[in-house]
């Protein structure tokens, strides 16, 4: 008799996404437990009705960490996530079409043109996509690595300009700046551990009641 599957582990993240990705969850199969809308508990860990999985919910930053090192085998997460980390293990098979945002340059609204420099220096928590956005350009960017605050970094002499989410421009407006370049357009991904999806047929299944519940056909294939 072959021994007992382990519970699949499925990383969701705190904060924005969240709300958008419960629904869709839900159309998947994936609905957690009532203990996991109890705003009182403090647990990081929770039963799926109807399943033999559970969810663990942590940092939008940690999901991929997770997924990518098979402590969970899949999970959801902004396309921003997957670009600043690129982990070989890891899989982005669905666009939910969720969590919609994009990852920009902002400066203060009075700052000297910097058109000609070949040095700047960003506050972002972004420093891998903050790098290869200013090496396209021939720039050396020096990043500063935050992981809030962002917009306090131009005010107090920090680093001249900042790379962050950006969804309505209102905060930064609010903070003295300007958005002066997109780097890149972000939604919400199903993402998967690869050698889980090889090996594992749940997690093949769960990726396929995403795709229908997306309305997407299967996309490309997964690397050896």
């Amino acid at each position: 008799m072959s021994a007992q599957l382990k519970p699949l582990t499925f990383a969701i993240p705190k904060g924005r996404i969240l709300d958008e990705a419960l629904p869709l969850m839900a159309r998947a199969g994936v609905v957690p437990d009532k203990e996991f809308f109890d705003k009182s508990s403090r647990a990081l860990s929770f039963a799926v009705e109807g399943s033999d999985m559970r969810l663990i919910r942590v940092r939008a930053f940690d999901v991929a960490t997770f997924v990518a090192h098979g402590a969970a085998q899949a999970g959801i997460v902004g396309s921003d996530v997957v670009d600043e980390f690129a982990y070989a293990d890891l899989y982005a098979p669905v666009d939910l079409d969720i969590g919609h945002c994009r990852l920009s340059v902002a400066e203060p609204v009075d700052a000297a043109s910097t058109a000609t420099a070949s040095h700047v220096r960003v506050a972002s928590k972004y420093p891998n996509l903050t790098r290869k956005h200013y090496e396209r350009q021939g720039i050396q960017a020096e990043v500063v690595k935050l992981n809030g605050a962002m917009e306090l970094a131009p005010m107090l002499g920090l680093a001249g300009r900042i790379v962050d989410l950006v969804s309505t421009g209102r905060t930064l407006k609010e903070n003295g700046l300007r958005e002066t370049d997109v780097i890149m357009q972000i939604s919400a991904r199903l993402i998967v551990n690869r050698a889980a999806l090889k090996t594992d047929p749940r997690v093949g299944e769960l990726v396929e009641q995403f795709r229908a519940m997306a309305g997407q056909a299967s996309v490309e294939e997964v690397g050896a």
